[in-house]
């Protein structure tokens, strides 16, 4: 049996409901004010090498949670250039 991409599944999950419609709404979103200060606050912290453990911890759940957010936003762009070239 051939190794599979860890893309592939996430293709394969998403496909269905991975819609032009649902893809423009993942490439418009923005965090709300708060959240993004947040954000700043814990980016800042850390690149001083001042953030407490329970910061670390909150900061790297919201990198893993941002890099989802990155990849869903790549394959939304993927989705509406398809769409703009059929």
């Amino acid at each position: 049996m051939s190794p599979i991409s860890a893309n592939a599944v996430l293709d394969q999950f998403l496909a269905p409901i991975f819609t032009p419609e649902v893809a423009k709404q993942i490439v418009a979103h923005r965090p709300d004010e708060q959240t993004q200060a947040r954000l700043e606050e814990l980016r800042a912290k850390a690149n001083e090498g001042e953030l407490s453990d329970s910061e670390r911890k909150e900061y790297q759940e919201v990198v893993e949670n941002l890099d989802l957010i990155s990849l869903l936003r790549a394959k939304a762009k993927v989705v509406l250039a398809n769409q703009k070239s059929t």
